[in-house]
């Protein structure tokens, strides 16, 4: 072996050991392999991210969702608009849990995917990757809506501010065919603490201007264009839900009259009269009555 073969197989080795270190080649997305993504990384948070296909999106209609019209219209509506081609908004979801709020948008993906909506869901962790998705997204002709469940935020997360700026914050213009809808059990998104109304007491190392720390804490959950609230079902609600699903699951009329007192115990045992807790409670007694 010549020198040079030696030194070419050193430098080849070399190479192979420098490419372990390096990030992998993000694949292209498939549009066409499904109509919900969600926004992934390999290799921790230095990766760089990549559209997922979802197999198996939820299936869920919105004819399911039960005692929430108002809210149910409000949403569909905007998402319509959306869709259409017309000016909509960016939408927080917030209040009790179980009520409905995810379930909402996921039923909106399969009312209006035909019509070229698509859902991504993007964990709270890689929201200062949305820049990186607006941007994968915008010369697409589908409409996009970009979902983040169950939000919430302690001070000084990146994510805040990666969002905020997503919202209406940046020099540039937001993407005709990106939309943001989140949901929270937190109307302003942050923790709203008593400290916060003590500053204006005048200590010797106190908030100078109090009035601003507060409105720094609403200034993100106000960038949503539309706020839509979510209350606690009442129990004639909590049981108009479980008759619902335990129809879906193939009961009868006597077998769901029958299973009214279960419904109430299983609620009680759990603190919730939720559409959630309806669902499970449903999917455990037909199991359970299934012949």
């Amino acid at each position: 072996m010549t020198q040079l073969d030696q030194f070419l197989t050193r430098a080849e080795a070399l190479l192979a050991r420098i490419e372990a270190f390096l990030p992998q080649a993000t694949p292209a997305p498939d549009w066409s392999a499904a109509t919900a993504f969600r926004w992934r990384k390999r290799g921790g948070k230095e990766a760089r991210g990549y559209l997922q296909p979802v197999s198996h999106p939820a299936r869920i209609a919105l004819s399911d969702l039960h005692n929430i019209e108002a809210q149910k219209q409000q949403i569909e509506q905007n998402t319509r608009q959306f869709v259409e081609g017309r000016p909509a908004n960016n939408v927080l979801l917030t209040g009790a849990r179980g009520t409905g709020k995810s379930s909402l948008i996921k039923a909106c993906l399969n009312q209006f995917s035909d019509q070229g909506l698509r859902l991504i869901e993007v964990d709270k962790d890689d929201l200062s990757d949305l820049p990186d998705i607006v941007d994968l997204v915008a010369s697409r002709p589908e409409r996009f809506v970009i979902f983040c469940d169950d939000l919430s935020f302690e001070e000084g997360e990146s994510g805040y501010k990666a969002l905020k700026v997503a919202l209406d914050g940046s020099i540039a213009a937001q993407s005709d065919n990106v939309l943001i809808y989140a949901t929270s059990n937190r109307r302003h998104l942050l923790p709203e603490r008593m400290s916060d109304n003590a500053g204006y007491t005048h200590t010797e190392d106190g908030d100078l201007h109090p009035g601003e720390t507060v409105e720094e804490k609403i200034s993100l959950s106000e960038r949503f264009g539309l706020w839509v609230s979510f209350y606690p079902f009442k129990q004639d609600d909590y049981l108009d839900i479980v008759a619902h699903w335990l129809r879906h699951f193939g009961c009868d009329a006597q077998q769901i009259e029958e299973s009214r007192g279960d419904a109430l115990r299983w609620a009680l045992q759990r603190g919730s009269r939720s559409g959630r807790v309806a669902f499970q409670f449903a999917r455990d007694h037909a199991g359970k009555t299934a012949r």
